[in-house]
């Protein structure tokens, strides 16, 4: 009954990368369409099953394993040195301006526009 040789296995770990990976540092993706989001689990998961397919579970979770380094370096070391904490992505005002949203989320400014042009 608890098998670990099929790729569910492989589905599994992903899924729980991208389930922690959503708690933990969901909030830096806020803004992010939600369809972007799908896309990228997905592609995730077609590429590490093919590797496990193609090239054995070991290498697909080195792989899976070496993908946080990129994640770890830019929480860890270029999001501080921007001024951003790595953990919360506060301030939001600099995090909004290096991912090029926009700091209006309620969209008051549009509405005070345009209540003064009437």
């Amino acid at each position: 009954m608890w098998n670990t040789n099929t790729l569910w296995f492989e589905i599994s770990i992903v899924t729980i990368f991208y389930l922690l990976g959503n708690i933990f540092l969901g909030h830096f993706e806020e803004r992010s369409p939600k369809w972007r989001k799908l896309v990228k689990y997905l592609v995730t998961l077609v590429i590490i099953i093919s590797l496990s397919v193609f090239l054995g579970r070991t290498v697909a979770l080195i792989v899976l394993g070496a993908s946080l380094i990129p994640v770890i370096y830019v929480h860890g070391i270029v999001l501080p040195k921007k001024g951003i904490n790595g953990w919360t992505a506060e301030p939001k005002s600099k995090y909004y301006d290096l991912r090029g949203w926009d700091k209006n989320i309620f969209g008051t400014e549009k509405n005070e526009t345009r209540s003064k042009i009437n």
